[in-house]
């Protein structure tokens, strides 16, 4: 009798465990309540900013050369690089805050390779018009994963569009100014003092924090 008391009080206890256990992962399951359309987009914009980043990169090595020389823009570039890197890593520990890891995100990233469809300068002025470029791009397609995730058919995302404006956009924004501001004043001293005006600029840029 005791034996079947005990048998009886283990299934139990088992029964209620494997009840916690299954409602626990029920629970795990529920973390994500981001829509796959949504995080689709988040994706892709991760691989945006990661070829934004590579862009940068190489634009940071063209001015790097010692037949260029021009080391305010090559300074300049290499940190506008590790932005949108930074960027792209910070979208990565959203979809990782928000738990929906679905797939692989090795997968769906890609280290392409940027210099097909990257031609040489031919000077910071055009180098800096590109880079304002490449920003607009980049926020535009911002913009387009914010529209996604707040119309989202299954259920409107406005979590994902909040942290999308309060880390991005501004900074994107702000980041477009400083570039536009950046091609008038070169502008301007090229038009006042010829190839000199972008020595100077250059010094100019070196001793921007």
């Amino acid at each position: 009798m005791k034996v079947l008391v005990f048998f009886f009080g283990l299934m139990t206890c088992l029964y209620l465990v494997n009840a916690d256990t299954c409602k626990l992962s029920n629970s795990m399951a529920k973390l994500s309540d981001m829509v796959d359309e949504c995080s689709n987009h988040i994706r892709g914009q991760i691989q945006k900013e990661i070829d934004a980043s590579m862009h940068y990169l190489l634009m940071g090595a063209h001015f790097s050369q010692d037949r260029v020389n021009r080391p305010g823009f090559a300074k300049f570039f290499f940190h506008a690089a590790s932005e949108e890197r930074e960027h792209a890593y910070k979208l990565m520990q959203y979809l990782l805050m928000r738990g929906h890891m679905k797939h692989n995100l090795l997968e769906t990233i890609q280290l392409k390779s940027v210099t097909a469809e990257t031609k040489p300068w031919a000077n910071g002025l055009e180098a800096l018009n590109k880079a304002l470029e490449l920003e607009k791009f980049v926020t535009n397609s911002i913009l387009n994963v914010m529209e996604v995730c707040e119309k989202a058919k299954e259920k409107n995302d406005y979590h994902a569009v909040d942290y999308l404006i309060n880390e991005f956009l501004d900074e994107q924004y702000k980041g477009q100014r400083d570039l536009a501001g950046k091609i008038s004043e070169l502008n301007r001293m090229e038009h006042a003092q010829g190839s000199l005006g972008e020595f100077l600029f250059d010094k100019k840029l070196l001793k921007e924090a």
